[in-house]
């Protein structure tokens, strides 16, 4: 179940991340089995009214009966009632369970992903009619006990009419089954607008999206096309646990590399990029920062993802950030037999360079020359760029939500001497 508190952020983040598969994703395709048992249809009066009363005993944060029904007479396709087949009598008809929409205009998103959105008792200025197509849809609410769940698909029906078929669905879970049935239905966890991130809710993506405009090493957020290439920078264990397997793949099991030299103790202070086919964590690369450089190594693609551009989407990821970080001089130890590969990118050996040997291959040293990005980070720019997420300085961070509210315990007045 979900129902949505004035406070947007105020409830959903105890849950874990994707931790249920989407089983039944939408549209349902085996629909005739959920309207075997149940009925939708859109309730009236009073009969509405004793629904969202035994609807609150369960979701307290429920909007009351008065703006639903205000919502409604707005946009009659704002609410669906569920009822069991054999208690169905259409004039008489009382919801045993509902799913509750607010079509949202780009107002009303942006509110939304911002935190600003009160949908205890939503402005009618921020939602679509009937004939208006919306820039987003909320779920506003969801309420069904035991086999009425099953009417929950029935009724996003409702939003792949023509109208709304391409708009992306927003809801947030304040029980975990309530994020159960979500991601089940194949809502992940997250959601963005324009520059706006909204972590704590979970979106449904259906809009036919512009490509990225993220920089090569944010472009994959969980929601990768089949054979599409996308690069992410390492952020949990799980990400960690990723490049460990392809590592180990690639250098202990093809190259019979000793682990003890593959897994050196430089992970956890290097950054890390993650590459993906798909959804399928395909290839990775290691970058380390010294005093006037920056070495990129440890470059690995899985076999079957090979005959991808995968290895040059990492290599590009991997020059950029250095230089949004401020770095000219690139460094790295190449094999003999890939320093054509290396020279695509500019990398070239230099007079004075060494030879080495280690884990049984011969290496050469390469170093490119690079040009600071025009947006590299340096003292000077916005201090609150400086904190944002490692990687993300192109997103609004958490922290700056912060810098419009007033300082209610300064450093200096009554500080222990």
């Amino acid at each position: 179940m979900t129902a949505h508190y004035r406070h947007i952020k105020e409830a959903g983040s105890a849950f874990p991340v994707g931790q249920y598969p989407a089983k039944h994703p939408l549209p349902a395709k085996n629909i005739e089995e959920f309207a075997r048992n149940v009925v939708i249809f859109t309730p009236i009066g009073g009969n509405l009214d004793a629904a969202i009363s035994r609807a609150r005993i369960d979701l307290p944060g429920l909007a009351g009966s008065d703006v639903v029904q205000r919502i409604m007479s707005h946009n009659p396709d704002s609410l669906w009632g569920i009822a069991r087949r054999e208690n169905f009598e259409a004039a008489t008809a009382v919801p045993e369970g509902f799913v509750a929409f607010l079509m949202l205009n780009e107002q009303g998103l942006r509110r939304l992903i911002e935190g600003t959105f009160d949908a205890s008792n939503p402005d009618l200025g921020l939602l679509c009619q009937q004939h208006q197509k919306p820039a987003g849809i909320y779920v506003w609410a969801m309420w069904g006990r035991g086999g009425l769940v099953g009417g929950i698909p029935l009724a996003f029906e409702k939003v792949w009419s023509p109208i709304y078929k391409d708009v992306d669905l927003y809801a947030r879970a304040v029980t975990e089954d309530g994020q159960r049935l979500l991601e089940t239905m194949g809502f992940t966890r997250g959601a963005t607008f324009e520059e706006l991130v909204a972590p704590n809710l979970h979106s449904y993506i259906r809009s036919a999206r512009p490509k990225s405009t993220n920089p090569g090493y944010d472009r994959y957020h969980g929601d990768g096309a089949k054979g599409e290439i996308a690069v992410t920078m390492a952020r949990s264990i799980e990400d960690l646990m990723r490049v460990i397997s392809i590592r180990s793949a690639v250098y202990i099991g093809e190259q019979e590399c000793p682990y003890l030299e593959e897994f050196d103790g430089n992970d956890f202070c290097a950054t890390l990029l993650l590459g993906y086919v798909g959804n399928e964590p395909a290839g990775c690369i290691r970058i380390r920062y010294f005093a006037d450089f920056a070495k990129i190594e440890r470059l690995a693609v899985r076999k079957e993802f090979r005959k991808t551009r995968m290895s040059f989407q990492l290599v590009r990821a991997a020059i950029d950030l250095c230089r949004v970080k401020g770095y000219r001089c690139l460094y790295g130890h190449a094999q003999k037999r890939l320093v054509n590969f290396w020279s695509r990118f500019g990398f070239e050996t230099f007079e004075g360079g060494q030879e080495l040997v280690f884990s049984d291959f011969d290496y050469v040293e390469m170093k490119m020359r690079a040009d600071r990005h025009p947006t590299a980070i340096t003292i000077g720019v916005d201090p609150y760029l400086i904190i944002r997420p490692e990687g993300r300085w192109h997103i609004a961070g958490v922290l700056e939500q912060s810098r419009t509210r007033p300082v209610t315990r300064p450093s200096l007045e009554g500080a222990p001497s």
